[in-house]
């Protein structure tokens, strides 16, 4: 058992209340299918940085939110990001350690496998979202990864979250 004290919990909440802010700003009509996956990347951000507070639960509770703020059904966006949290703090020994264009292509993936089970889920309810749908997600969260993880990496280290 850790006898440190863990501080900077409301900046990792404000950091999720932010990606959920940025999730329903309007966008173009034509711009909204590339629209980045801003709570995808922030759940991953912080398994990478804080495996120990940021996990799967976690990523299940921003899940069952962004199912609730989607109008979706219950649960796809709570499997989906429980996954990719599962994935990351797997992985976040060798992602921290990576470039920021090598965790931009695990991101990339990460994203991808995000939008590959909510599309299976969709298509089990009957609904067929386009594969574009999927993939240009993806694309613009890799593309903007690397701005995020300097950004939440420069307000981790402001503010002290440990």
């Amino acid at each position: 058992m850790s006898l440190t004290r863990h501080q900077g919990g409301g900046v990792i909440a404000m950091t999720f209340v932010g990606a959920f802010a940025l999730t329903i700003l309007p966008l173009p009509g034509a711009l909204e299918i590339y629209r980045p996956e801003w709570v995808t990347l922030t759940l991953i951000y912080w398994c990478m940085a804080l495996p120990a507070r940021v996990g799967v639960a976690i990523g299940w509770v921003t899940g069952l939110l962004l199912d609730v703020l989607r109008d979706t059904l219950i649960g796809q966006y709570a499997l989906a990001l429980a996954l990719v949290a599962f994935l990351t703090l797997h992985l976040h020994q060798r992602l921290r350690v990576f470039p920021l264009w090598q965790q931009a292509v695990s991101v990339f993936v990460l994203v991808m496998l995000q939008g590959l089970i909510v599309i299976w889920i969709k298509g089990l309810i009957g609904q067929s979202p386009g594969l574009w749908a999927v993939i240009a997600p993806a694309v613009t969260s890799a593309l903007v990864w690397p701005a995020v993880y300097l950004f939440l990496r420069h307000l981790r280290r402001r503010h002290q979250v440990a």
